[in-house]
């Protein structure tokens, strides 16, 4: 009887083990809810539009001659820096000089003529009014004082022309700035007949440069005069440049099908690391506001599991009852515009998850901007997942390879 006893007593402790560790690895293999979660900050959010361009001088000046012949002097190089009025190059002036030396003969000449035509005109016109000729006579008269004064503006006129191009074989600068360019040597020959050849390229103040940045059509709509641009070059490519957004440009430029438009983006230059023909890669920024109270986007696409918040809730049963008020009285605060879109987040105080329909802002992709629902400093929930006890445990029990083994549990031996 009483062995009977002893074995009934096993029989109920081993069923009580039994039932004790299959509860035990259920447990266990349910694991724990963990959360990922942000904090609601205050930080900047901007937007921007990419480009690439070409700097340039903001003002270019192509220096030419209104006369030909042969380059006598030049008085400058590449990169000279010149004053307006100073003196570039000079072409010879010998046949200059011919022409205006002639040219003064026939004035003289000219003048000659009119007064020897004056005094025919004034004999004759004695004679007329005492009847003493015809009037064919001093009418022929009349004729040839008229054509010597046309004669002799004509002759002042070419005299003119002719000192006037004796000026133009001096080369002044017109503007102050440096020479970027000069196409001419001692010794050449420029011809002016039919355009006016350049001789030399100033630019005004490399102090100050701009960037024909080409933005594509599908961005030119979001280009705004004013807005801050930021680039960098080849040359310096650890340096960022800055630059405002001066002109839009409405001429379109078409390259294999794909249609451009010219923004003009005005950089400062101070050290003049800035070079004209540059190529810039520029950031324009189109949108950008600074304090704003901003989370992470991806809050705003969490939604919980029905699953783990079950659980969850079974857990924490006090998170229920915070989730469910805040679900009935869910308020949208503020204007709802284009910009102004409500979304939910869910926040995590202590042990209670509850979601707060929020008015969103600005966003660039990785934070978005909030503009009511919450506060500085709460805390967002990201993602939640079941992690299981079990692996957990494995991780703990995942031995390193740098601690020491005790002596005589080295490979394999016990």
């Amino acid at each position: 009887m009483k062995r009977k006893t002893i074995i009934q007593l096993v029989s109920v402790v081993i069923i009580i083990a039994i039932a004790f560790f299959v509860l035990k690895a259920c447990q266990s293999a349910k694991g724990e809810i963990k959360f990922e979660t942000t904090i609601a900050t205050k930080g900047s959010i901007s937007n921007t539009v990419t480009a690439t361009g070409t700097i340039q001088a903001v003002k270019m000046v192509a220096v030419g001659t209104q006369v030909s012949g042969v380059i006598k002097k030049i008085y400058v190089d590449f990169n000279s820096s010149v004053k307006k009025g100073q003196i570039l190059a000079r072409i010879d002036e010998t046949p200059l000089r011919a022409n205006l030396d002639q040219s003064r003969a026939l004035v003289v000449s000219a003048a000659a003529d009119l007064l020897f035509k004056k005094t025919n005109y004034d004999r004759f016109k004695a004679l007329f009014e005492k009847q003493l000729i015809a009037k064919s006579e001093f009418d022929q008269a009349v004729l040839n004082w008229d054509q010597s004064k046309a004669n002799l503006s004509n002759a002042n006129s070419n005299y003119d022309k002719n000192k006037i191009n004796l000026e133009y074989a001096t080369i002044y600068s017109p503007i102050d700035g440096v020479i970027l360019n000069r196409a001419v040597d001692e010794g050449q020959t420029v011809a002016a007949s039919f355009n006016t050849p350049t001789l030399f390229s100033i630019a005004n103040d490399l102090t100050q440069m701009r960037v024909e940045a080409n933005v594509d059509e599908a961005d030119i709509g979001q280009i705004k005069l004013g807005q801050r641009v930021e680039f960098n070059v080849d040359a310096y490519q650890d340096i960022k440049f800055t630059g405002t957004v001066t002109q839009v440009r409405l001429q379109p430029l078409v390259t294999a099908n794909v249609v451009t438009y010219t923004v003009i983006i005005e950089a400062p230059n101070p050290d003049k690391k800035l070079m004209p023909g540059m190529t810039a890669n520029a950031s324009i920024f189109v949108e950008e506001a600074k304090g704003l109270l901003i989370v992470d986007s991806k809050a705003l696409r969490f939604t919980p599991d029905s699953k783990l918040m079950a659980d969850y809730i079974k857990k924490f049963p006090q998170s229920a009852k915070s989730t469910n008020n805040q679900k009935s009285s869910m308020k949208v605060k503020g204007n709802i515009d284009g910009k102004n879109k409500p979304s939910t987040l869910w926040v995590k105080k202590g042990n209670e998850i509850e979601p707060v329909k929020v008015v969103t802002g600005l966003s660039d992709g990785t934070n978005t901007e909030i503009k009511s629902g919450v506060s500085e400093g709460d805390e967002v929930i990201l993602s939640m997942q079941l992690i299981s006890r079990s692996d957990t445990t494995k991780k703990e029990t995942v031995k390193s390879p740098f601690t020491p083994t005790r002596p005589g549990r080295g490979n394999g031996n016990r």
